[in-house]
């Protein structure tokens, strides 16, 4: 059990049990944006007996707890990101890669908000493939 670990989960109200600093180790130390699925899988290589319901909770609790956020970049997929500082994302076509985005590095002019609603954050997700090479 890294002690950082346990601080993070304290100083964000959540209690550390085994199982939320096994899953914590891996989706904080990640540069993946990975599934629920994909958290259970490698936490499970440590822990074989953790189930799917208890990573799932877990990881609710951390989006619940500001630790996680989580992304919807494709229809029925939820995938997770660690990096909460505000960023954009880019998206391999032919890999499925994810990359993060610096904020800075896309700007957003003249965006309006629906009648009747106030954005409060906004992210700009963008698909490609890499160059070839010449």
């Amino acid at each position: 059990m890294k002690p950082e670990v346990v601080t993070i989960l304290e100083q964000h109200g959540i209690q550390p049990s085994a199982h939320r600093v096994a899953v914590a180790e891996y989706v904080l130390d990640t540069r993946e944006h990975p599934s629920a699925d994909r958290v259970w899988a490698r936490v499970r290589e440590r822990f074989p007996m953790i189930s799917r319901a208890t990573v799932y909770n877990t990881l609710n609790l951390f989006v619940e707890k500001g630790l996680l956020r989580e992304l919807h970049l494709a229809p029925d997929s939820v995938l997770f990101d660690p990096k909460m500082d505000r960023h954009h994302h880019f998206i391999d076509e032919d890999t499925g890669q994810i990359y993060d985005v610096p904020w800075d590095q896309v700007a957003v002019r003249q965006a309006k908000a629906l009648p009747g609603f106030e954005v409060q954050d906004y992210q700009v997700v963008m698909r490609g493939r890499r160059k070839p090479a010449r």
